[in-house]
């Protein structure tokens, strides 16, 4: 892989290259990214999906929206140092193609920005209830009217995937979705792969999957221009990732691991003393001992140590992203950053304290039962009513739960597959409030 290639302005539908040289650096492409997708409807919706603790309405806990901002701050920082150590390395970028250190992280921001836009309602247990709507509830039934991929989508649904369906889908007037960027795209693209084979090897951009079969056709043109490395044989599609999507994931695997931690201490689900323990191994090199002893509440304290922690994180993945970016470039970096990090201990630490004082608390559990409930009752109302709709013999029932379909989710789909996974995706985008309301009304709960 090339960065020339990799650094593509172009959008689906355009038919030329856009060339870095000639863009107006007040209105750059890929800040346009940026801004389309922090207007877009999708965005907005993180904003009642929360991040540890599902329809918490407590001070405390980060949405999915500000994880997302968090996500993008760090993913900026990332992207500008390695940006930096790019162009001095091969400075033709600049010299010939107009490219600034800039540039990357303004990439790397807008990936890291979306990187959550596909996720369900209630973490990821939305995921896996959509996902077992098929394997082992009503939806089983449809099995033998799909293909083995398509039915894989089905009941492994996966949150990155279906968000580069947010990202790109067109729909009536709305061609090419946000018509976000090819290397933003890229960046984005943790798993660049379809939905099976599962798991064919212990590469990173193995671990899951990237695109519906719905999206595979425009997913190949926009990896072919990029020049991304191919990685399946046969009529299986995989590529390895792009060079900035390693930077997207460290963004998120640095904030979730000390952002989380940061939760649960100001919940109270984690000790002072004990949080103090761990994150002062990120921070020893770091700390200013006289102005963390000025620091009178607890809040205050963390908040430094937070600080302090991340911009441990974020020096270190730019240090192992340098020093194995040819081997990233030739494909051959099976492994995310953090795997990697000198910190990889210390973080497989508060991750492990986190799972068991935060993400398998009490609160957590019993607000992701309440997800499951309403998520697998919504699929069947409103796949059956679909279902029926399309095939002429709807009832006056179905005929009322189709009418709290949004106007821009009327389509019609000729094809089982597109319609299930048409559900799928309006279900998705639902906030936890507005997927709670929906059941509350189809189950005559709802209040004046």
């Amino acid at each position: 892989m090339n960065w020339e290639q990799l650094l593509s302005l172009k959008r689906q539908g355009d038919t030329s290259k856009r060339l870095r040289i000639e863009q107006d650096d007040t209105r750059l492409g890929f800040e346009v990214d940026y801004d389309r997708i922090i207007f877009s409807a999708a965005f907005r919706s993180l904003q009642d999906k929360t991040q540890v603790i599902p329809l918490s309405k407590t001070d405390f806990v980060h949405t999915r929206l500000t994880h997302s901002l968090e996500v993008s701050v760090v993913g900026r920082s990332l992207g500008r140092l390695v940006g930096k150590k790019i162009i001095e390395k091969y400075p033709h970028l600049k010299e010939v193609h107009g490219f600034h250190m800039n540039d990357f992280g303004a990439i790397v921001a807008a990936a890291s920005l979306a990187h959550d836009i596909g996720n369900p309602p209630f973490g990821h247990s939305g995921e896996k209830a959509i996902g077992e709507y098929f394997s082992i509830g009503n939806g089983q039934q449809y099995k033998n009217q799909v293909t083995e991929k398509e039915w894989q989508d089905l009941v492994d649904f996966e949150g990155n995937a279906n968000g580069f369906s947010v990202l790109t889908a067109s729909r009536p007037g709305i061609e090419g979705g946000l018509r976000i960027s090819y290397a933003t795209l890229g960046a984005f693209m943790k798993y660049p792969k379809e939905s099976l084979p599962k798991k064919p090897t212990k590469n990173i951009a193995d671990k899951k999957y990237g695109f519906f079969q719905t999206d595979k056709k425009f997913f190949q043109e926009a990896a072919k221009d990029m020049g991304l490395i191919s990685n399946k044989t046969g009529d299986d599609i995989g590529f390895e990732r792009h060079p900035l999507a390693y930077l997207v994931e460290a963004a998120d695997d640095i904030c979730y691991t000390i952002i989380d931690f940061e939760d649960g201490i100001n919940l109270g689900l984690v000790s002072e003393d004990f949080a103090l323990e761990y994150l002062i191994k990120l921070v020893k090199d770091s700390i200013d001992t006289s102005k963390y002893k000025t620091l009178e509440t607890k809040e205050d304290r963390i908040s430094y140590l937070r600080a302090l922690a991340i911009g441990s994180l974020i020096n270190d993945a730019v240090k192992v992203f340098v020093a194995n970016e040819e081997a990233i470039l030739a494909g051959q970096f099976p492994f995310a950053l953090m795997d990697k990090s000198k910190y990889k201990v210390q973080m497989d630490d508060i991750i492990k304290i986190s799972v068991n004082n935060i993400y398998q608390s009490r609160e957590v559990i019993e607000k992701e039962i309440v997800g499951y409930q309403i998520i697998q009752t919504l699929l069947d109302k409103f796949i059956t009513a679909y279902n029926n709709k399309f095939n002429g013999h709807a009832s006056n029932y179905d005929a009322l739960i189709l009418k709290l379909l949004p106007e821009k989710h009327l389509l019609e789909k000729e094809n089982i597959y597109e319609r299930l996974l048409h559900i799928c995706h309006f279900i998705s985008l639902l906030t936890d409030g507005n997927a709670l309301e929906l059941y509350e009304t189809i189950n005559g709960r709802k209040k004046d």
